[in-house]
């Protein structure tokens, strides 16, 4: 979230909104179609992968078959990216530079 919320920031998404982004569900802040990708964002992040057919039906609605491959191969790569930052202990570099961050810090292992 370090880098993403700093790039966010600078592309015009609100401090509020950053903030709002654990309650995206409920929050009046986001469009349907943000909730429905964010939605999308989270089945993908789980392990194993937890898309429905129902809402794969629904970005359906939204997206054309080019937006929905583009849309699932950047979900995929910060998926990658977190995962690979994480497996190293890659922390955040400052860009939020004290501004939200939604994912806490690492906790250093005991035996490192």
């Amino acid at each position: 979230m370090d880098i993403g919320s700093a790039v966010s920031r600078t592309n015009g998404v609100s401090m509020e909104k950053l903030e709002a982004l654990g309650e995206y569900r409920k929050s009046p802040l986001f469009s349907e179609t943000e909730r429905l990708v964010l939605e999308y964002a989270d089945g993908m992040t789980q392990t194993p992968v937890e898309v429905s057919e129902a809402l794969f039906a629904k970005l359906r609605e939204k997206f054309t078959d080019a937006q929905l491959v583009e849309l699932t191969a950047t979900l995929a790569w910060e998926n990658y990216r977190a995962r690979f930052d994480h497996a190293l202990g890659v922390e955040a570099e400052g860009f939020t530079k004290g501004s939200y961050c939604a994912m806490p810090a690492r906790a250093a292992s005991a035996g490192g």
